[in-house]
């Protein structure tokens, strides 16, 4: 169901990045990239790539370990909605060494935030769809550069840079993430999700601050 919601929305890989563990996809309709979506000590990281870990226990590592281990085994390793109760994009991982940053296709009004991030960071934005059922696979999706598609040249393009997000605005999709932005208002009101410009304007004073 996933690859044929993919093959309509004319995608021609996926990267499947459970919650701590790894689920390699197979299709003969797209692209399987392997990935994983490690929980950090301080938020989440997206590592992907031809051989990401296979599990890995919450809050066992910090983001620093996790790029290190994703470099270790091949992968890029990216800040995931950074807006999104983590830290990891904070002043005080600033010289960690992140491959890219991604704008979440469930709250792609947070885009200013995200683009000042790569900015600061000098790394290119990826786009994901956040998909946990098959109708929502690829409302978001990152145009990559590369002669063929496969684990490896993913990697190498977004460490190059040649990489595009892209971020789906049909009515259909437009609709879903309403109704996703009730929910998590009402579950975090104060939350940045909200607020994106007020969250760019903290997160520049509290670097400031120092």
């Amino acid at each position: 169901m996933v690859a044929r919601a993919l093959e309509r929305r004319g995608i021609d890989g996926v990267a499947t990045t459970n919650h701590d563990y790894c689920t390699r996809f197979s299709s003969s309709r797209v692209v399987s990239i392997p990935g994983i979506e490690v929980s950090t000590t301080h938020g989440h990281v997206l590592v992907i790539g031809p051989d990401p870990p296979t599990e890995t226990v919450p809050l066992e590592y910090t983001p620093a370990e996790v790029v290190e281990l994703a470099h270790d085994r091949g992968c890029v390793a990216i800040i995931a909605h950074p807006y999104r109760n983590s830290e990891v994009a904070s002043e005080r991982f600033a010289d960690v060494d992140f491959d890219a940053v991604e704008i979440n296709g469930k709250h792609p009004r947070t885009r200013p935030l995200v683009e000042q991030i790569a900015a600061e960071r000098d790394v290119p934005i990826v786009a994901g769809s956040d998909a946990h059922f098959p109708f929502e696979a690829g409302r978001a999706y990152t145009l990559v550069d590369a002669e063929t598609l496969t684990p490896a040249s993913i990697v190498d393009a977004i460490r190059d840079g040649r990489v595009e997000a892209r971020v789906e605005n049909s009515p259909a999709d437009e609709l879903l993430r309403q109704f996703y932005r009730q929910i998590h208002e009402r579950k975090y009101p104060d939350d940045v999700l909200a607020r994106p410009r007020t969250a760019i304007d903290r997160l520049d004073a509290r670097r400031s601050n120092g």
